[in-house]
């Protein structure tokens, strides 16, 4: 009883309360930020950030951004670390929509978090011919937009031809296209399994993505349990490539890109 009684003054010093109820709030309270916290990041959104350069110019190198989670219901790969059960379906499930910009787990690898655009859903027929993108039998518009600077994985800027695409739905976003005869560029009709998706990066030309399969290192189609949430704004941005002196750390921070929409 002695040692009991000893532990509890200890405890309560430890703590800095002087009774029961104090102990139980400062035990308590951190456990609910947790929980809160995990709740949050597994229900609401999560954070991501960027570090390769196929998805120029919608998100650059460097760039953090929110990924909402409830868009698509939830799976496995909703819950930090993939600790969900597995499972062919998702909870509350709602299927993508062309164009969406979604965070996903790499099907060949899902410990590697990838970030894609919604090109084709399930049962649609996908090709790239002549660097330009088809869908069932249909040639996507693709507009020209001047030009604009692309990163490289080595910090090097170029400028590279920008367009603007259509989509089936509707939907317009921007990609860089340079190289009209490159190895994505003409390739099979890619006819979506049912439960998956086909993925591709804005940058078309420095994307690896469902143009090619798993044992190419590539991505493939994606199954729809695979989704974590689609991406909605940026919440920051740095261009660590270029940061090489203590003095111009500060200037590569891009104030610009910060809450820019994803889309």
């Amino acid at each position: 009883m002695e040692f009991l009684n000893s532990a509890w003054t200890l405890i309560k010093r430890v703590l800095d309360v002087q009774d029961g109820k104090g102990v139980a709030r400062a035990v308590l309270e951190p456990i609910a930020i947790i929980a809160i916290t995990f709740a949050s990041t597994t229900a609401i959104a999560q954070p991501f950030y960027v570090p390769s350069g196929s998805m120029q110019p919608t998100l650059a190198i460097g760039d953090a951004f929110v990924a909402a989670k409830y868009p698509y219901g939830y799976s496995r790969y909703s819950v930090p670390f993939g600790l969900g059960p597995a499972s062919t379906g998702r909870l509350l499930q709602k299927m993508p929509k062309q164009g969406d910009v979604v965070v996903f787990r790499l099907p060949r690898d899902p410990s590697q978090t990838y970030i894609k655009r919604v090109i084709g859903l399930p049962g649609d027929r996908v090709q790239m011919i002549e660097g330009h993108l088809w869908i069932n039998g249909k040639q996507m518009t693709l507009r020209a937009n001047g030009d604009g600077k692309v990163e490289a994985e080595d910090g090097t800027i170029t400028e590279a031809p920008r367009f603007i695409e259509t989509l089936p739905n509707g939907v317009s976003h921007p990609i860089f296209k340079w190289n009209w005869e490159g190895p994505g560029d003409n390739t099979q009709v890619f006819v979506v399994p049912a439960g998956h998706l086909f993925m591709m990066g804005d940058n078309r030309d420095n994307s690896l993505d469902s143009r090619w399969s798993p044992e190419e290192q590539g991505v493939g189609f994606v199954p729809v349990e695979n989704l974590v949430g689609r991406a909605e704004f940026v919440v920051g941005s740095y261009d660590f490539l270029n940061a090489h002196a203590v003095w111009s750390w500060l200037g590569e921070f891009r104030l610009s890109r910060v809450f820019n929409s994803v889309n």
